[in-house]
């Protein structure tokens, strides 16, 4: 991972940001597209979410990563035969890796090889690698493919847009992107100028959540799939592995943890895309600079707690 001269962990942006649209390169279209993913990754996890709120699951096939990455990215099962993992469907033994992918497009490609990646069967690339994209496209570019209950889901209405988009960015910035600041700071100062802004975005959202189920309109939104990725696996992971440690979720924030419960226990997009063994295996194993034993904490006793 990157860090600047600071100490301070820069992500570097996407590099494929095409879209699905009607009339355009790539149409909507059932069977067309197909995903990569990683049950550990939050910003993957948001595209899983996604399929299954809108009911894109047999329009858009699913492939899944071990969470093993190692020196050569993330593996599929037939370079880390680790439970819930796939072979690459569509390419079988000629992709053993997500970098496999990035290279039948680009030959040179420089970049890193990340996931979600959204592919076309048809042409033989890659649509999108940026999650916060691919959600949108899954939530409005299929709607006339798709039964009216599903059309209707709207994660993103265009009432609560701005308002959507202002919590985004700073819930990005500070809490989505912020657990990583915290935890790849290469320096004291980089660390607490990341982890301190991280908490006082918890204590806001505490008290937006307050008598509420959902972060805007009192409907669920593209705001509260982006968050809750992120809070899912704080304690779990982030709380002990990425020294986000000034309060854990289920003791210091009652309301995001029944924001967070209610989703998992209610919603089955949430729960079905969680993977506590992955999420845990990937972060303390193939994180070496911050966990170089790799060994794995047996704790917290609770992935996540009882209603």
């Amino acid at each position: 991972m990157a860090t600047e001269k600071d100490g301070s962990f820069k992500r570097a942006d996407a590099a494929f940001r095409n879209w699905i649209e009607k009339g355009g390169k790539f149409e909507p279209k059932k069977g067309r597209y197909h995903l990569y993913v990683s049950y550990a990754c939050p910003w993957a996890t948001r595209t899983l979410i996604t399929r299954k709120l809108k009911g894109l699951e047999d329009f858009i096939g699913v492939d899944v990563v071990s969470p093993h990455m190692g020196s050569d990215g993330w593996p599929f099962a037939n370079a880390d035969e680790y439970p819930g993992a796939t072979k690459d469907s569509l390419h079988g033994n000629e992709v053993r890796h997500v970098k496999d992918l990035y290279f039948k497009v680009k030959p040179n490609y420089e970049g890193r090889f990340t996931v979600p990646v959204l592919w076309d069967k048809e042409l033989h690339t890659i649509v999108s690698n940026e999650s916060s994209e691919i959600i949108r496209m899954l939530n409005s570019e299929f709607n006339e493919l798709l039964p009216k209950d599903k059309a209707a889901v709207d994660l993103y209405p265009e009432a609560h847009r701005k308002e959507i988009d202002e919590i985004n960015s700073w819930v990005y910035d500070t809490v989505n992107n912020g657990v990583y600041k915290s935890g790849f700071a290469a320096t004291q100062e980089a660390y607490e100028k990341a982890v301190l802004p991280l908490f006082e975005s918890l204590d806001r959202l505490e008290k937006m959540l307050e008598g509420k189920d959902y972060l805007v309109g009192n409907q669920l939104s593209e705001a509260d799939v982006r968050l809750w990725v992120t809070i899912i696996r704080f304690d779990p992971v982030y709380f002990a592995h990425f020294k986000c440690n000034i309060r854990d979720i289920r003791h210091g924030y009652p309301n995001l943890n029944r924001w967070m419960k209610n989703l998992y226990y209610h919603n089955a997009a949430f729960k079905d895309s969680t993977n506590f063994d992955h999420i845990k295996t990937h972060y303390y194993w193939s994180q070496i600079k911050v966990n170089p034993t790799r060994i794995v904490p047996v704790g917290p006793s609770e992935d996540i707690e009882p209603l």
